[in-house]
């Protein structure tokens, strides 16, 4: 073999190995472990990200490096980058999230699976949060709605209805999740819980007095105290308790072939806190948005009112809503779906990439995130005619919608396992606010922040009159 074969043979071998990384898309991976991490958090909290990240595609394109929360990153963007993100088989991507998430939440959560232990894990949450057995909590949610705006609506003058509406969804998610009463246990998991989500997306540099170091300290509370609960969930089945009384012991009682239970107690307790974080978020957000809505518009806020007014006036009073009112609830569902194109809960998300991916005549290296983000579908006027207006009438017809365009639950195999716990928490607050209660802003100041959920400026005060007596 000559030595002038040796050399092209290595010559060729260096251009393979160079070759992807001419490819790497636009960008810059900016200051090592920062990157542009503290540029995305400051637009979100002032309320510029969707700006800051459309800046970014005007200037790059379709697809575009950076560095964000400590890890290399590929962001990527439209219809097609969607799809890629939520129909990838788990072969060349992963789910994943931030460091910051990643160990906050635990690497057994939804979020982080994969494959077989994300079919199988998705599957025993959807046993209890699908329709048919969500159905038999419309009551029990209810029973926490009435007594929440007991408390704190009624005969009150003027309110803040975000912490308020985070108070409500957490006790919905404390009675349906854990099974667990009012009282100090209650009041002690909240304040634990809500240290913990202050920190779901920050550099994850643990140093003290930081959000992250908080979040981690109360994350390990949160989960010591879902173990203790476990424990007495297992007593509990033992002698006789019903497996459908909440999530725990529902998962509790789920058992793979070996007659073992299906989930360890780490999946357990790690997607718990996914669906804490998740509903307690997604729902009171909305909720919150729907409020401002509503204040905001008359005519929207006269069509929600004449609907939820026919399904109250249909049933004897004192009656709890059924099953087959909420279906009843079309116009109502609309005005949620467009406010969450216009103000979607969740920003955006993260995957992994198993091996280079080839996207749009770039290289995505193996191991790097995939970075994408809800709103550039949302607002695209080429999807949404003049996506600025809030028009719940674009969702008459949900099929017009191109698929992988309405995106504020995720789409396809990846769709949020509690889009119908958010859609019934909802539906039923709204029922109850409008039937009892008319309110206006106290301020001009509609703007918000991103943190990273969207958070109205002062937390959305109103000034409220009772209808009559809950």
């Amino acid at each position: 073999m000559s030595l002038d074969f040796v050399g092209i043979v290595l010559v060729d071998v260096i251009m393979r190995r160079l070759r992807p990384l001419k490819r790497l898309p636009p960008g810059s991976l900016g200051i090592p472990v920062i990157g542009q991490s503290l540029g995305l958090l400051w637009a979100m909290r002032a309320n510029t990200a969707e700006k800051w990240i459309a800046d970014r595609a005007t200037k790059y394109g379709p697809i575009s490096k950076m560095s964000l929360f400590g890890k290399p990153t590929v962001f990527i963007h439209g219809q097609a980058a969607n799809k890629l993100v939520f129909t990838s088989d788990g072969s060349k991507m992963s789910n994943h999230q931030t460091e910051s998430v990643k160990r906050i939440l635990g690497d057994r959560c939804l979020l982080e699976l994969s494959g077989q232990d994300h079919m199988r894990v998705r599957k025993a949450l959807a046993s209890f949060l699908k329709p048919d057995s969500l159905k038999n909590y419309v009551g029990k949610m209810e029973e926490e709605i009435r007594l929440h705006l007991l408390m704190h609506w009624q005969g009150k003058q003027k309110v803040t209805v975000l912490p308020l509406m985070k108070t409500l969804t957490f006790n919905i998610i404390c009675s349906l999740l854990f099974g667990l009463e009012r009282g100090a246990r209650r009041d002690s998991i909240v304040q634990y819980f809500q240290q913990m989500i202050g920190g779901m997306w920050s550099v994850p540099v643990n140093l003290p007095f930081t959000r992250f170091n908080r979040s981690l300290k109360a994350s390990a509370e949160v989960q010591r105290m879902l173990k203790q609960l476990i424990s007495e969930k297992r007593i509990e089945l033992e002698n006789g308790a019903s497996s459908h009384q909440d999530l725990i012991t529902c998962l509790l009682s789920i058992l793979g072939e070996d007659n073992q239970e299906l989930m360890s107690e780490d999946e357990i307790i790690h997607n718990i806190m996914l669906i804490m974080v998740a509903g307690h978020d997604t729902s009171s957000v909305l909720i919150t948005f729907m409020v401002r809505i509503l204040a905001n518009d008359p005519n929207i806020h006269a069509a929600v009112l004449t609907e939820q007014d026919e399904i109250k006036k249909s049933k004897p009073s004192g009656e709890l809503l059924a099953w087959e009112d909420l279906a009843k609830m079309k116009y109502t569902w609309r005005v949620a779906m467009e406010t969450l194109r216009t103000v979607p809960p969740v920003f955006g998300g993260f995957r992994k990439t198993l091996e280079d991916i080839d996207y749009e005549g770039y290289i995505i290296p193996r191991g790097w995130q995939i970075f994408w983000v809800t709103s550039m579908t949302h607002l695209d006027d080429n999807i949404f005619p003049e996506p600025s207006k809030f028009d719940p009438a674009r969702f008459e017809n949900p099929a017009s919608i191109p698929p992988y365009c309405y995106i504020p639950f995720r789409g396809g195999p990846r769709i949020c396992p509690g889009y119908e716990l958010a859609k019934i928490e909802t539906l039923v607050t709204i029922h109850y606010l409008v039937t009892h209660f008319t309110w206006q802003l106290c301020c001009n100041d509609n703007g918000y922040r991103r943190d990273p959920m969207p958070v109205p400026n002062q937390g959305l005060p109103i000034q409220i009159v009772s209808k009559e007596v809950l």
